[in-house]
């Protein structure tokens, strides 16, 4: 297994979700939401209006990854996201991180392994993540152990949007799943995950002001700009 190395030591993470408010709290246009929503458009249309945080330590949870090689990490816990992605993924020039227990059967020695922990909360061991019944909650355990001390959570909606779960349609769901809403099981972590923050000196921010997660201090991504927050 891989160790996360203290690589942001002292500094500032964003992780990117997969809700819906990511490219609203950028400004991007409606109609351009649209067409990369209806695949008229790549996913890498947003990175433009996004380049603001280009710069930044950047995780990108599963699909976010494509919004451009800014991103820093792609970071995913389902094996299934790698196989359908195994060629934009062979592309991406970053890190490459999962916690699915079954990750032997990816070939692809570039994709580091860390261990899962069923218990909620932020790992402190920086070979292991708490899973937290999903990829986003994951990560933060992967931002804190790298050295991060203020984490930026951007798409971490937690409900619907305009009737969207994710900024694109990339899943693809059989009909009996649809909708798939499994914000439920996916919330629960965060409350543990806010002690264990706490506790470990570590500011998390949620960047979702519409956020059905109540536990961290809202803001919108222009305040934290404009060095409001």
């Amino acid at each position: 297994m891989w160790k996360v190395p203290k690589m942001w030591e002292g500094g500032e993470c964003w992780i990117i979700g997969g809700g819906h408010s990511v490219p609203r709290q950028f400004d991007v246009p409606e109609n351009i939401i649209q067409k990369v929503l209806d695949g008229e458009l790549p996913i890498s249309a947003y990175s433009p209006y996004l380049s603001a945080i280009h710069q930044k330590h950047i995780i990108g949870v599963n699909i976010a990854y494509l919004l451009g090689n800014w991103v820093e990490i792609v970071f995913f816990g389902d094996n299934n996201f790698y196989f359908t992605q195994m060629e934009g993924l062979a592309k991406f020039p970053g890190l490459k991180i999962t916690c699915n227990p079954n990750a032997d059967k990816i070939a692809d020695n570039s994709v580091k392994r860390l261990g899962r922990l069923g218990h909620k909360g932020i790992s402190n061991n920086p070979s292991y993540v708490c899973w937290n019944g999903n990829s986003g909650a994951a990560a933060i355990s992967v931002a804190a152990n790298a050295g991060a001390k203020r984490i930026i959570l951007l798409g971490f909606d937690m409900k619907l949007v305009n009737n969207e779960q994710h900024w694109h349609r990339m899943y693809k769901r059989k009909k009996k799943d649809a909708p798939y809403l499994p914000f439920h099981r996916h919330i629960v972590g965060f409350p543990q995950i806010a002690k264990d923050a706490r506790r470990m000196g570590i500011e998390i921010l949620n960047a979702s002001p519409d956020s059905a997660i109540e536990v961290f201090r809202k803001v919108t991504v222009k305040e934290i700009l404009d060095g409001r927050v």
